[in-house]
């Protein structure tokens, strides 16, 4: 007990190798997971740690093994779409998710690209061990050559190539996109749109090739692109463009729901009905596609799983394990009223 305070003293270095009856060296040894020590030796420390509440100096651990134990997700958006967008909760969840699992911190950047210099300042300051991107565009600077200085992994193809090894988990934008085209077909639909998204991020660029794959392999027109920005007001001025150009569409493919429900908004003003008058598909699976009226089709794609995917390529990457350069994971299509 501490008599000026009254409290039990914090637990230290000397205290555990005093319990375990071994040297102060041979407890950072075992805290800092030396392959060195006996497996004899590792279970009594790890005995005294426990029963005396010690928790390793992380300043301490830094200096020891170089690493800070932080992880940073750049997301070079806007706090207000950021937020409103249901893909990056679950992204960052599957992030998070993976890192609960070990003694890393996550520490988010948001809009980086409103000051890129002092975001890579702090990137390549010592501030972190590595850096997870997400809603990349190709002409964010922040993180651009980066790769032999810190590890990065992207979510999403870089759709403009990095200097050295380029790490990225992605989903299959292109089939996912071409199978709600397909769908659209196979239910009769001929004069199909698409809502694009930015053509300056992977999945604007991959969903949008995805659609134009499949009309082009039909016979189809497929000069019925509008772009959006993958927000509901966006998607509603495009498919308002779309039907001043061609009033007989019958279907539209919305690069995601957020899009595809600002269709229904402009489609609705128009007079038409989906899915009677105009069937309609998104891309994301989320809330928005789950609360919409009809219920909206779509393709899902596993965000939670791509955060997951994300954080544990990069953990692998920083502490020198076997890890793959590229990962694509699968899409599913969710058909529901509107196609």
């Amino acid at each position: 007990m501490n008599p000026a305070t009254g409290n039990t003293p914090v637990p230290t270095l000397e205290m555990v190798a005093a319990h375990a009856g071994v040297s102060r060296a041979t407890v950072s040894r075992v805290v800092n997971g030396s392959p060195t020590v006996a497996s004899d030796i590792v279970e009594s420390v790890n005995k005294a740690i426990a029963e005396l509440n010690y928790v390793p100096n992380r300043a301490a651990r830094m200096l020891a093994s170089r690493r800070t134990q932080v992880i940073a997700l750049i997301v070079p958006e806007s706090s207000a779409k950021i937020f409103a967008d249901p893909f990056f909760a679950q992204l960052v969840q599957g992030v998070g998710m993976h890192l609960a699992e070990t003694e890393y911190m996550l520490n988010m950047l948001i809009e980086s690209e409103a000051n890129s210099g002092k975001t890579r300042r702090y990137l390549l300051g010592g501030n972190v061990d590595g850096a997870l991107v997400v809603s990349h565009h190709s002409g964010d600077h922040s993180y651009a050559q980066l790769n032999g200085t810190l590890p990065v992994v992207y979510g999403g193809r870089p759709l403009v190539a990095e200097e050295g090894d380029t790490f990225y988990v992605d989903v299959d934008n292109r089939g996912g996109a071409a199978s709600a085209t397909t769908h659209l077909i196979d239910i009769g639909r001929r004069h199909i749109a698409t809502i694009a998204g930015p053509l300056d991020m992977p999945p604007g660029f991959d969903r949008l090739d995805g659609w134009r794959s499949v009309m082009r392999e039909q016979g189809l027109d497929d000069s019925l692109v509008e772009q959006g920005d993958f927000t509901v007001p966006s998607g509603a001025e495009a498919m308002r463009r779309l039907l001043q150009r061609e009033p007989g569409i019958d279907a539209v493919f919305a690069a995601n729901d957020q899009m595809a429900v600002g269709a229904y908004q402009a489609l609705a003003e128009a007079g038409r009905q989906v899915p009677a008058d105009v069937a309609v598909i998104g891309f994301d699976d989320n809330s928005f596609a789950e609360t919409a009226t009809p219920a909206l089709t779509t393709v899902r794609q596993p965000a939670v799983g791509m955060g997951q995917a994300m954080a544990e390529l990069l953990v692998q990457i920083i502490e020198g394990q076997p890890h793959q350069e590229h990962l694509v994971l699968p899409t599913t299509f969710v058909r529901r009223a509107s196609a």
